[in-house]
């Protein structure tokens, strides 16, 4: 496998004869950095900006690259990206770092990209954290980008809509980048362990992807001190462990332990047995499960086993889904334990779920009912001559919106399949029912 490139040590051509030799591979060096990619097709993750025709990947094949600001959590690639984009379009590259540096620094560097320009050379400047520079420091780069002296690469972690000046915003282009998938994780692992000079089984580095959240820089740090901790070069679950500090609960996610650990929270939030729904709840959070595929079950939990005993479950569950495509890992997971918590205590009934069952039952084993003619809209003249509409009554001409019109198909009439409990909610919604049942029949 080719060696990834190392840190840049000052301004640097990356077409000079001896630009290679500053880029040696250390050994000591973390594995993150050695694993750098060296050119854009060793590249991975951010397909929605970098994939074939995408604008990007667009910019740096013609090599009319403008100043960019590039935006995404830790361990996606920011950096290297940065790096790539300037080999890609022949450019000379100077990392500058926001927390070290300030307006001595930026001038300093400003006057060697000068040089280059008026000997026909690009310069990208890489501005580590760049929001870490205050409004003057931001300031001290606009002439430069006006003038076209440099090419500004800006990396941040955080919205750039607050963090960088609204003028050098809209000098530069900003991406989104996204944390990476844990099967794009798995595939930097897996390239990586023959420098490590180890071995280690997919599951294993299925974990790691887990446990890192998408941070690339995060599972190679984890991967390269379970190789220092392993013996026989065979990385093991306990290496792993002790390099994480915490127990791995390794399971197929489409085996039977998943649908067993799924099985035991759904019955425990049915049970009404709060802390047994939050055991199972962790070990499923732990062992890495896809916390969508958490989320939906509670959604359908709510549905099917408290329904119209408490209507707020399903708004419940709904806004903790939302949380976790929002929030992410960990963050996300608060909100599946609180609607974890909610559902198990709230009030429970089937009763919506096994009405919407009898009415699908009767669907199936019976003929297709005709649908009554004063349900039937009406909108010639003819089907009025027909009988479309006859007799329809208007509910909100009514006292209090009931009328003794049927619905139901005359086959049917008098047919019950919605028959509430005496639990939350549906203990009043009954009173109501039979109040409106009653008038409806008398």
């Amino acid at each position: 496998m080719k060696p990834a490139a190392s840190e840049w040590r000052g301004p640097v051509s990356l077409f000079e004869p001896d630009a290679l030799a500053i880029l040696e591979i250390d050994a000591t060096r973390p594995l993150a950095e050695r694993m750098r990619p060296t050119s854009l097709g060793d590249y991975v993750g951010q397909e929605h900006i970098l994939g074939p025709g995408k604008p990007l990947r667009s910019q740096i094949e013609r090599g009319d690259l403008t100043s960019l600001i590039l935006w995404g959590p830790p361990g996606v690639g920011k950096t290297t990206l940065a790096r790539l984009i300037a080999r890609g379009t022949k450019c000379d590259f100077i990392p500058f770092s926001a927390v070290l540096s300030g307006i001595k620094e930026i001038k300093a560097v400003m006057a060697d990209a000068e040089r280059n320009k008026r000997l026909g050379r690009r310069t990208v400047i890489f501005v580590d954290e760049i929001h870490r520079f205050n409004k003057a420091q931001q300031d001290a780069f606009l002439p430069y980008v006006e003038k076209g002296d440099v090419i500004l690469i800006g990396a941040t972690t955080e919205n750039p809509s607050f963090e960088v000046i609204s003028a050098l915003l809209s000098r530069a282009k900003v991406y989104a980048l996204r944390p990476l998938t844990e099967p794009e994780i798995v595939g930097l692992l897996t390239r990586a362990l023959p420098m490590l000079r180890v071995q280690a089984s997919e599951d294993l580095l299925q974990q790691i992807a887990v446990y890192s959240s998408g941070d690339a820089r995060s599972a190679y740090n984890v991967l390269e001190l379970a190789a220092a901790a392993s013996k026989d070069g065979t990385i093991t679950t306990q290496a792993i462990e002790d390099s994480l500090q915490r127990k791995l609960l390794l399971y197929d996610k489409s085996g039977e332990e998943h649908f067993n650990l799924i099985s035991a929270l759904h019955k425990s939030v049915r049970s009404s047995d709060v802390d047994a729904a939050l055991y199972w709840l962790a070990r499923m959070l732990e062992a890495g499960e896809d916390r969508m595929y958490i989320a939906r079950r509670l959604v359908r939990m709510a549905i099917e086993d408290i329904g119209m005993a408490d209507p707020k479950a399903l708004e419940q569950a709904m806004a903790a889904m939302q949380a976790v495509h929002f929030l992410g890992i960990p963050d996300g997971d608060l909100a599946l334990g609180q609607a974890s918590i909610y559902l198990s205590v709230a009030p429970k009934s089937d009763a919506s779920y096994q009405a919407l069952n009898k009415a699908t039952d009767e669907v199936r084993s019976q003929p297709a009912h005709p649908v009554p003619m004063q349900l039937r809209n009406a909108p010639t003249k003819a089907m009025k001559e027909w009988g479309y509409g006859k007799e329809y009554q208007h509910a909100h001409k009514f006292s209090d919106a009931l009328s003794t019109m049927e619905c139901l198909p005359e086959a049917l009439r008098g047919k019950q399949f919605y028959e509430p409990t005496d639990r939350g909610l549906e203990a009043r919604i009954a009173e109501r029912l039979e109040e409106i049942r009653r008038r409806r029949h008398s």
